[in-house]
């Protein structure tokens, strides 16, 4: 990738919501010149999506859920994972791990422990026998939260 093309990405990932006529000055380039490289981007497949992190308690959001699961590995279950999780919107991330006898990692957002016991019942019967074992790590929202989440931090690693 270019360096402007890099440097743009940067921008936007530290704050997406800023114009291309901004971009453009802080760049040193044209504004036309930021909107193509944008679409290019989004084009490329490297900008998948322009979205925002909100505050997750004042949207009511009381638990974040880590949870690895041990399965049994099937071309059969991989489809059916697909599924299960594509169908849950609580679901924030999902994907394939390694690591503490796991083999896959669940992210999951729920209001209260109620919210989440009734969403891990489920997963587990929907998963029925091919899921061996799953440890969670539960994460309250309003607790002490150090670093809150964002990939604006990423910036900074690039950029050294």
């Amino acid at each position: 990738m270019k360096k402007i093309m890099m440097r743009l990405l940067l921008e936007l990932m530290k704050d997406s919501k800023r114009s291309d006529r901004e971009l453009a000055k802080v760049l040193g380039v044209s504004q036309p010149t930021v909107s193509r490289m944008r679409s290019r981007l989004v084009k490329e497949g490297i900008i998948r999506e322009f979205t925002v992190i909100p505050n997750f308690v004042k949207m009511g959001y009381e638990i974040m859920a880590i949870t690895g699961f041990k399965s049994k590995i099937k071309k059969e279950l991989t489809e059916k994972a697909i599924r299960v999780t594509m169908e849950k919107p609580n679901i924030i991330f999902a994907a394939r791990a390694q690591g503490m006898g796991k083999n896959a990692v669940v992210i999951s957002m729920h209001k209260s422990y109620a919210c989440f016991s009734k969403f891990i019942t489920e997963l587990l019967s929907e998963g029925g026998d091919d899921v061996e074992n799953y440890d969670t790590l539960l994460i309250s929202l309003e607790n002490l939260v150090v670093k809150p989440f964002s990939i604006k931090y990423l910036v900074d690693l690039e950029e050294t």
